[in-house]
């Protein structure tokens, strides 16, 4: 079963995972935008917690399909752009990839917070906590990466967002690069294909989820979550 809430740390998502067997595993978030148990991009990054492990899932381009380990998982899913702030790396590091966190952190500190998250009554609270710390003792994200978010979110074209925010396209880009894993055009594709899958889980007719969201037409829709999320649109939200 799948759980999630708002976390303390601010535009980050607190989830849990109890599902033994296949379909668990690294990453493996909100099932709603899921087929055939893929992890879809979303523009996230997200710290992670299994008995004994800490991980960290990159920022995705496609569809993340998890491996078949067994267990429960709890994670912290972290707003666009400011994971690597609090956890010390670039994002396009990590694009695509599940990390083990003593990759990025030292081993003997991995160590104790594994413990400490493991013998925790609640481990979804234990591993927030975690991430609180962490944000405390580290520099801020740069509040122009959330306007660079809301713009892109908002369907505003690439050059005219940078020109808004006083920057060159290549400062955006190479912003975006380190911040969110990929470019700004990308993160727009992403945070478009998302916009796209809300108003189809809430029953817009897929032409005009099209329009509503920002493609030219419901063939362009078509494609680009084929490409993105590796499935029709009407798999992912349970319509054949």
């Amino acid at each position: 079963m799948y759980a999630e809430r708002a976390s303390r740390l601010r535009g980050a998502v607190v989830w849990s995972r109890d599902l033994p067997g296949p379909g668990s595993g690294p990453g493996f978030g909100d099932e709603s935008g899921s087929a055939r148990g893929a992890v879809l991009p979303d523009g996230c990054m997200d710290l992670l917690w299994t008995a004994g492990r800490l991980l960290v899932a990159g920022p995705d381009t496609r569809p993340f399909v998890p491996d078949g380990v067994s267990g429960g998982w709890v994670g912290v899913r972290f707003f666009p752009g400011t994971a690597p702030a609090y956890l010390g790396v670039p994002a396009n590091e990590l694009r695509d990839q599940r990390v083990e966190l003593t990759d990025l952190w030292p081993a003997s500190d991995v160590r104790r917070l594994t413990a400490r998250i493991d013998g925790a009554a609640d481990p979804v609270d234990a591993l927030e906590e975690v991430a609180l710390l962490r944000a405390a003792d580290a520099e801020p994200p740069d509040p122009l990466l959330r306007e660079v978010v809301a713009a892109l979110d908002a369907g505003r074209p690439v050059a005219g967002t940078a020109d808004e925010l006083g920057l060159s396209a290549r400062q955006l880009h190479r912003r975006s690069l380190v911040a969110f894993g990929y470019g700004p055009k990308t993160l727009a594709r992403v945070l478009r294909l998302q916009r796209a899958l809300a108003l189809a889980r809430d029953g817009v007719p897929f032409a005009e989820t099209a329009l509503r969201a920002g493609f030219a037409d419901q063939a362009h829709l078509a494609r680009d979550v084929q490409e993105l999320a590796g499935a029709t649109l009407g798999e992912l939200v349970g319509h054949r």
